[in-house]
């Protein structure tokens, strides 16, 4: 069974005569196109396997704070974000938790894991070439494979999220709430926050997915494309703690990262949010550019 449909079956009512409606027919196979991606992507185990990692760790979060307080202590000890030390209080911090104990690694390792295998799995698997003789282009299957990648983006942080504020409705009351800057509040309005922060975390994934897109499209080995894209990630991660790098730290795709807790402030800082936001667009527009430099001119054999 083929991956994309081809063309579109001859409605009885259409003339033969009439031009074929190119816009239309392009329009549906890129929609066509886009859908059955999103369908291998997220049928996969090792998909699957990602989302469950990622809703498992606000659940261990919560359980580890139910039980740290459960004799009257309090969260957190001094470390962590700021906010942990207010899940007791309401649970709808364990979701500002749970996206900062997850974005630092395992949100990107498994956004690395699917950009990495986007071009070169398919090149490993054999079918890179038959899409290609779909009247897909390399273009538009390489702007299909980065879209799939950001939609998985999207879903994994929402998956965190909302198994965070599951957990926190469970195990922790709910209501109005205090900012990091000591103002309250209503559960509504921080339900909003808590939605912006899920979508801010998820646009500061951009450059890691056209950083593992790139790296995809330089080997045929699904496994050396991932096994890459994470290592650079865990060097990145690395190098931005390293004090004596403080000049070029600023330009590391992870260093603005954590900054989506200002939105928690009141008034909200964005100074840093648009700074993360901006250096994300910064390496999607290299990495993405390099991306299709290097598969256009790619030599597809398998």
């Amino acid at each position: 069974m083929s991956r994309v449909e081809l063309s579109a079956p001859q409605g009885r009512g259409e003339r033969r005569d009439q031009p074929p409606r190119t816009g239309s027919r392009r329009t549906t196979f890129r929609a066509t196109l886009f859908r059955n991606e999103l369908h291998i992507t997220f049928r996969r185990w090792r998909t699957l396997a990602l989302l469950a990692v990622l809703a498992a760790v606000p659940i261990l979060v919560g359980i580890a704070v139910k039980i740290e307080t459960g004799d009257g202590g309090s969260a957190g000890g001094g470390g962590g974000p700021a906010f942990i030390s207010q899940i007791t209080n309401n649970g709808l911090f364990l979701v500002f938790t749970a996206l900062a104990a997850t974005l630092p690694f395992f949100l990107p390792m498994s956004i690395g894991v699917i950009a990495g295998d986007a071009i070169a799995g398919e090149a490993n698997a054999g079918t890179l070439r038959y899409l290609l003789v779909a009247p897909a282009g390399r273009t538009r299957l390489l702007l299909t494979k980065y879209t799939t990648v950001m939609a998985f983006c999207l879903v994994a942080t929402l998956v965190v999220a909302l198994s965070a504020l599951a957990v926190g409705a469970i195990l922790f009351p709910l209501g109005d709430l205090t900012t990091i800057s000591g103002t309250r509040i209503t559960f509504a309005e921080g339900l909003g926050r808590a939605l912006l922060i899920a979508l801010v975390v998820a646009a500061s994934l951009t450059g890691v997915a056209a950083l593992g897109l790139f790296i995809s499209t330089l080997t045929n080995s699904g496994i050396a494309a991932m096994a890459t894209t994470v290592g650079l990630l865990i060097t990145v991660q690395i190098l931005d703690q390293i004090p004596q790098l403080h000049a070029l730290q600023p330009y590391f795709f992870s260093h603005y990262w954590l900054s989506f807790a200002d939105l928690m402030r009141e008034p909200v800082y964005w100074d840093a949010l648009v700074k993360n936001l901006g250096l994300q667009a910064l390496y999607a527009a290299v990495f993405g550019s390099a991306a299709w430099a290097r598969f256009m001119a790619k030599d597809i054999t398998a």
